[in-house]
């Protein structure tokens, strides 16, 4: 074994995937050669790093149900195909989708240890990022789709520990199209569905605690982000639109659950 083959295999090697023969035949050659040896403790030293610095985060419990959904839905069409090939079939769409978040979980990690870790505030902005980009997938805007709130808001009875606040704004511009329940921050939360013009805006509720606090604005990657805290709950509004849109928008629902409030 040369230099290039082990050091084409040395990730393979750390991670124990080599056969019992490939793995003598790295051994040795590392053994004899100080710059492949070198390499090889740069890598241990880097996985052992990822080990104990990286954020780990448990799958949400939705996501979870529609992975099991459309495994099962997969299972079943296998199983009408008949008898004589019950072999499941790979879904390379699946596998290449978890090969590029593989691929993005490792860059995220290695920036993360040459970078610094990011504060609690960055991770919350980019899981409200990521979870609105999640939702604007062909159907996962909306668990229930309607314009009414009286039909949203008896919908989330039951699923989460307390009754989020809904108001349509359809008459300042901001109309009402929908809920779902989403993961963040380690709970999980209410998210409405709302759209002004050719635009959608997702709104997290949940409760929290302390006095109420005015909005506060950032962007990221491209989206506006607006949090705000008012009557023991906490918002986090997040869209395209610009930010003084957002901004209206913010407004107005401040204004509608203070009138409520009275």
């Amino acid at each position: 074994m040369d230099c290039k083959q082990t050091h084409d295999a040395l990730s393979a090697y750390v991670d124990a995937e080599l056969d019992a023969a490939a793995a003598m035949q790295l051994a040795r050659h590392v053994d004899d050669c100080p710059a492949c040896r070198l390499a090889l403790e740069q890598m241990q030293a880097l996985r052992a790093q990822v080990a104990q610095q990286a954020t780990r985060y448990a799958a949400p419990e939705h996501l979870k149900h529609r992975i099991r959904a459309a495994l099962a839905a997969e299972q079943a069409t296998q199983a009408a195909r008949g008898a004589a090939r019950r072999q499941p079939r790979w879904n390379w769409a699946w596998i290449n989708l978890g090969l590029a978040a593989l691929s993005t979980t490792a860059f995220a990690v290695t920036l993360a240890i040459h970078l610094g870790q990011p504060t609690s505030s960055e991770l919350m902005e980019q899981e409200l990022v990521s979870s609105h980009f999640r939702a604007l997938m062909p159907d996962h805007l909306s668990d229930v789709a309607s314009t009414d709130q009286h039909t949203v808001k008896p919908w989330f009875a039951g699923k989460l520990d307390y009754s989020p606040p809904v108001y349509d704004l359809a008459a300042q511009g901001f109309a009402l199209t929908g809920g779902r329940l989403d993961y963040l921050h380690g709970r999980t939360v209410a998210a409405l569905a709302y759209r002004h013009k050719l635009h959608v805006i997702d709104l997290y509720v949940w409760p929290a605690q302390g006095s109420d606090a005015a909005p506060q604005g950032s962007s990221r990657q491209g989206f506006q982000l607006l949090r705000w805290r008012q009557g023991g709950m906490q918002f986090e509004a997040v869209s395209d639109i610009n930010a003084a849109d957002l901004a209206s928008f913010a407004s107005q629902l401040r204004e509608m659950r203070a009138a409520a409030a009275q």
